[in-house]
C-alpha cells in the first residue's frame, strides 16, 4: 500500500495553503545520478522506458536520494512519436534524430496515430506501479508540445535556429495546421491516458517555442494550445505549461486554460506579476548556479524562496533541466534547504 501522500506540491499548484514551499526539479531522474549513469552502459533510454520495473526505479530515485515534493515520469519527450510512425533515435550526446524528416504536406497525411494501451503499454504500467505501490508524492505526467515536437519532426533533429521549422510553418500554413492537429490529438490522447493511469499533473514541454515573435504564437501555436488544455482540464488535475527564452509570450499563456506557468532562469517571479500573469509560478534558479559553492546557492535560493512567500503560492523548481554535471548531494543539500527555511 501507498504511505501517507505528501500532496504539498497540488495544494500549491490548486493555490491552497501549505506548509513549506514543495520543490521538485526538471530532470531530476537520469543524466546527473551515478546510479543512472551505470544502467545507461547496459541499456538506452527507450531500453528503459520499455521495463516499468527498470523505468519505475528510476523515476523514483530522486524522490529517495533528494527528498523531492514530486516524481516526474522518467521518458523523453520523443516517446511517443514511433506510434505515429517517426523513426526516432536518442544519439548519445546528440539528443533526438528523426530518420524521416516532415517535408511536405503528404508526410503529414501519412501520419498515424496513437493508441496508448497498445503502443505505449509499458509507460502506462510504469505509472501504475508508481502510483498505486511505490510513490509517497504525486507523480508528474508529461508530453512535448506540438511546436517542440514538430521542430523536432521538421529539423530531423536538435537546432539552434529551427530555420526549417519556420520556414514550413510560414511556407505551407494548410500543412502547418495539419501537423499542429495531429499533435494536438496525439497529446491529448497520450495525456489522458497519464491521468487514467494515475499521473496527478500534466506539465506540458513547449521548450523551444520562444523562438517565435509573439504575434506569430498567437496565429500558429495559441489555438492548438488552447485546445489541448480545454481537453485536458476537463480530468481535473493541474496543468503546467513550460518553455525556454519565453517571457515575451508570458501573457499569451496566461490567457491559456492552465493552473501553472514555469518560468525560467530569465524572468522573475515580481517580473512574470508585474507584466500582468495571474497564474500559479514555478522556476526558477538557474540550473548553472548549482555548479558553484554552496554560499552562492543558498544566497540565490533564499531570495527565490523570500520571492515566492511573499507572491502566495510559489513551487520552487529550476528554470531548466538538470545537467549532467551537478552533484546529486547538491541538490540533496537544496532540497533540504528549501523545506527547512520555507517552512511556515
Amino acid at each position: 500500500m501507498v504511505k501517507t501522500m505528501n500532496d504539498t506540491l497540488i495544494k500549491a499548484y490548486k493555490g491552497e495553503e501549505t506548509s513549506h514551499t514543495p520543490v521538485w526539479y526538471m530532470r531530476q531522474a537520469g543524466r546527473s545520478q551515478p546510479e543512472y549513469r551505470e544502467l545507461k552502459q547496459k541499456y538506452s533510454l527507450f531500453e528503459i522506458t520499455h521495463q516499468p520495473e527498470l523505468c519505475a526505479y528510476v523515476t523514483r530515485l530522486p524522490v529517495e536520494n533528494y527528498g523531492v515534493d514530486a516524481a516526474i515520469l522518467y521518458k523523453d519527450i520523443m516517446s511517443p512519436l514511433p506510434a505515429l510512425g517517426v523513426d526516432v533515435e536518442i544519439k548519445s550526446g546528440i539528443g533526438p534524430v528523426i530518420h524521416n524528416p516532415i517535408k511536405n504536406f503528404h508526410d503529414v497525411e501519412k501520419l498515424g496515430s496513437i493508441n496508448p494501451k497498445a503502443d505505449v503499454p509499458y509507460v502506462l504500467d510504469t505509472i501504475r506501479l508508481l502510483t498505486e505501490e511505490q510513490l509517497n508524492v504525486p507523480l508528474i505526467g508529461f508530453s512535448g508540445a506540438p511546436f517542440t515536437l514538430a521542430s523536432y519532426m521538421i529539423e530531423g533533429g536538435p537546432s539552434k535556429n529551427y530555420n526549417k521549422t519556420k520556414a514550413f510553418m510560414y511556407t505551407d500554413s494548410a500543412a502547418w495546421f495539419a501537423l499542429m492537429d495531429k499533435l494536438a490529438d496525439m497529446v491529448i490522447t497520450y495525456v489522458e491516458a497519464q491521468i487514467e493511469a494515475g499521473a496527478k499533473a500534466i506539465q506540458i514541454f513547449d521548450s523551444w517555442v520562444g523562438a517565435l515573435n509573439a504575434s506569430d504564437y498567437r496565429v500558429f501555436i495559441k489555438p492548438v494550445m488552447t485546445r489541448i488544455f480545454s481537453e485536458l482540464r476537463q480530468h481535473g488535475v493541474p496543468l503546467i505549461t513550460f518553455g525556454v527564452g519565453a517571457r515575451h509570450l508570458l501573457m499569451e499563456w496566461n490567457d491559456l486554460p492552465v493552473d501553472v506557468i514555469g518560468l525560467d532562469w530569465r524572468t522573475s517571479i515580481t517580473e512574470a506579476r508585474d507584466i500582468g500573469v495571474t497564474k500559479v509560478l514555478q522556476g526558477n534558479l538557474d540550473p548553472t548556479l548549482l555548479l558553484t559553492k554552496w554560499e552562492t546557492i543558498e544566497d540565490r535560493a533564499k531570495a527565490l524562496i523570500d520571492e515566492g512567500i511573499a507572491d502566495g503560492n510559489h513551487v520552487f523548481n529550476l528554470g531548466h533541466g538538470v545537467t549532467p554535471d551537478i552533484k546529486p548531494e547538491t541538490l540533496k543539500k537544496l532540497t533540504e534547504y528549501i523545506h527547512r527555511y520555507s517552512k511556515r
